[in-house]
Order: C-alpha cells, then structure tokens, then sequence
C-alpha cells in the first residue's frame, strides 16, 4: 500500500481577531521554552539553581536570534539588497530565515555574558543546555514546513513533501513533491539530543564536551539534509557554503572533544559557584 506524499500548511499564520499567529515564530518560541526547561532540569540535577539556566537565556536567546538573522542575510544578501530585494524584509524574521551557525555563534557570546553575571563557568552551562538546542532545532525546523521553504530536491518517495504551485522555485514550477529535509533534520535532531545525553552521562563529559559532542553530532546530519537542498545558496568549491560550515565546524568540534578530554577528566563541580550567583560582592569575597 503506497502512502500519500505530505501534505503543506496552507498558511502559516492564523488569526486571533486582528492579531496574526505565525507559526513560524511560535515554533521558535516553543523550542526556546523547551530548551530552557531541560537546561534547568540539567542544571538543577547537577546541583545548580533551576532559575540559573532562564536568567543567562535571558541574554543568550536574543542573542542568538540577532545572530542567526544577521548570518541568513550575509550569506543570502540577494534577496533584500538584490536587483528584486527589499532591504527592509530583512527585519522580517518572522517570514522566515535564521541561520543556526549565526545563532550558535552570538548565542554562545550572550551566554557568555550571563555567565560572567552570574559566575558562572560558560563550559558547564554549554553542557546543560546541549541537548535542550537540539530539541529547539527539532521543534524550530517545524517553521519551514509552515512557510514551505528550504525543501530539498523532487522526489517520488511516499514521503515527499507536497509544496504549493506559487512556492516551488524557479525551474521547478512542473514538480509537486520534493525532499522534505525539515522533517530529516527535525528527526536527526531529536536523535542528537538522546545522543547527547547517553553519551554526556555514560562518558562524563565535562568542560564543555557535551556541547562539542552535540554540534560535531548536529553538524553531521546538516552536511547531508544542506546537500539535498534546492534553495538558493551562495557556492563554494561545487559545494554550499553551509556544506562548507558544517565540515569547518565538526573538524572544530572533534578537535575540541580531543584536547579537552586531555586536558580536564570527568564533570566539573557548578554548585559552589552558582550557589554564590546572586549573593552580593562582600559575601562572595568572604566565602
């Protein structure tokens, strides 16, 4: 018995009276909540204080959503400052287009911040929130399936995605089922997360390795999902330059994986630097 292709959103937003609902956002704003929950959970579990996780998001998710819309727009600058763009769409996050290595990147540096504020050590706190990203990457890559974008390539498998007359991209306008590649990451996402937390509790990886293991993880499955991608792409060598990014960022990874494991053994200790978080300097000076 052959399954019928996937079937696309016919809309993206939903309206609650005058005030628009977009998926898109509220799949980004689910993951955030999510991954800030695990990380508390972590957190928590390691002796820290469950609020510790929220507070540093506080800086890391605004962050992290600066940086992924500053990298989309870089690395896909035709479509607001081409012959065609629109400067101004690209403030429009919510149509759509964050780019997760922008987002890693800034996020990680807002996270920084917070953990300098709240003494904590940024290594720990990377570990704690690894598979909670990764789930938030599950959950976000749901906005693409709203707005029908970055499909992969046609297919005639009973899982191809069907995709809407008006957003099949140029050269394709014949073609009705393609490559739903935001389902393969979804799903190769939340293997990541379970990956990461076997691995970091069975292995006790500590300072930070947790974190490299869940981007070398994430990395790996992005290299193939972006080589099935049919969307427009800057290219470097026959290969995207987000291809280019995931191996850059693995050989990063492992590398980080390898010299920490030389390096640092087991789990650090965070309790004592998070149960002096929020008590005044005098306090800390004295302790």
């Amino acid at each position: 018995m052959e399954l019928a292709a996937l079937p696309s959103p016919s809309t993206g937003v939903l309206y609650l009276g005058p005030v628009p609902l977009r998926a898109y956002a509220f799949c980004i704003i689910l993951g955030a909540f999510v991954a800030v929950w695990l990380g508390s959970r972590r957190w928590a579990a390691r002796g820290g204080k469950k609020e510790t996780i929220a507070d540093i998001a506080i800086w890391a998710v605004p962050f992290g959503i600066i940086g992924g819309r500053l990298y989309h727009v870089i690395t896909s600058p035709d479509a607001y400052f081409g012959a065609d763009g629109e400067p101004i769409k690209a403030l429009y996050i919510w149509e759509g287009g964050l780019g997760i290595w922008g987002a890693i990147a800034l996020g990680g540096f807002g996270a920084w911040i917070g953990c300098r504020r709240h003494g904590v050590p940024f290594p720990a706190y990377a570990d704690a929130v690894a598979p909670g990203i990764a789930l938030a990457q599950a959950i976000g890559r749901w906005g693409n399936w709203f707005n029908q974008e970055l499909f992969g390539r046609p297919t005639s498998l009973p899982w191809g995605l069907e995709i809407s007359p008006d957003k099949r991209p140029e050269g394709y306008e014949n073609v009705a089922t393609f490559h739903p590649t935001f389902l393969y990451e979804s799903l190769w996402d939340v293997g990541v997360a379970v990956l990461v937390i076997w691995a970091g509790a069975r292995f006790a990886l500590g300072h930070g390795r947790t974190f490299a293991l869940y981007v070398a993880a994430y990395t790996a499955g992005r290299f193939w999902t972006e080589y099935l991608r049919i969307d427009e792409a800057q290219h470097f060598l026959g290969l995207r330059l987000n291809n280019w990014t995931s191996i850059v960022v693995f050989a990063g990874a492992v590398t980080y994986l390898l010299v920490s494991a030389r390096r640092h053994s087991g789990v650090e200790d965070i309790s004592a630097s998070d149960a002096q978080a929020g008590a005044p300097k005098e306090e800390k000076a004295s302790a």
